[in-house]
């Protein structure tokens, strides 16, 4: 439905464009009010419903992603590329506040660097750690559906630390 919505907005947008450069000196209200909530549905059509699944390293954090980087705790995320793309930096509502394996405060913000064989479609995969323990903290997001949007994009690999620092100037690039 959000698809049929933006490609809808897409054209009522493409046709108040053409329509607002025959007529660019004319005033129109009615025309701005439109083109406004159009453009307003485009930049919100980015916004998913995905259903969430947790996965562990085992003991260790050797775990790689499919870009050859080390996994990183509680902001590495495996997507379907068809659906999220990969190198995206993702914003996860229902994240934001939990507790971090260093004891500080999630801010919501996740990194789309691994693929999975089992994530087709609208899913996606949370890794949590090392352990099967460091997927208490978020057991009750486990197969849940989230609201993910994109924030950025980010180049190489995702930080290790997940820190503001690292992910402001990643969204900048």
């Amino acid at each position: 439905m959000r698809r049929i919505l933006a490609c809808l907005a897409t054209l009522a947008f493409a046709a108040s464009a053409s329509a607002s450069a025959a007529q660019s000196q004319a005033y129109d209200p009615i025309g701005d009010a439109i083109s406004a909530a159009t453009q307003s549905a485009v930049e919100n059509a980015s916004a998913w419903g995905l259903k969430a699944t947790l996965y562990h390293a085992g003991r260790s954090l050797s775990a790689r992603d499919s870009l050859g980087c080390r996994v990183s705790p509680m902001r590495t995320v495996a997507v379907d590329p068809a659906i999220v793309s990969r190198h995206s930096i993702i914003f996860i509502k229902e994240t934001v506040g939990l507790q971090l394996p260093d004891g500080s405060v999630h801010d919501g913000y996740w990194y789309a660097s691994d693929i999975g064989g089992a994530i087709r479609g609208h899913r996606i995969d949370l890794f949590t750690g090392a352990g099967a323990e460091s997927m208490r903290p978020l057991q009750a997001l486990n197969l849940k559906v989230l609201t993910v949007s994109k924030a950025g994009e980010f180049s190489g690999c995702p930080p290790m630390d997940g820190g503001e620092g690292a992910r402001v100037a990643s969204i900048a690039r």
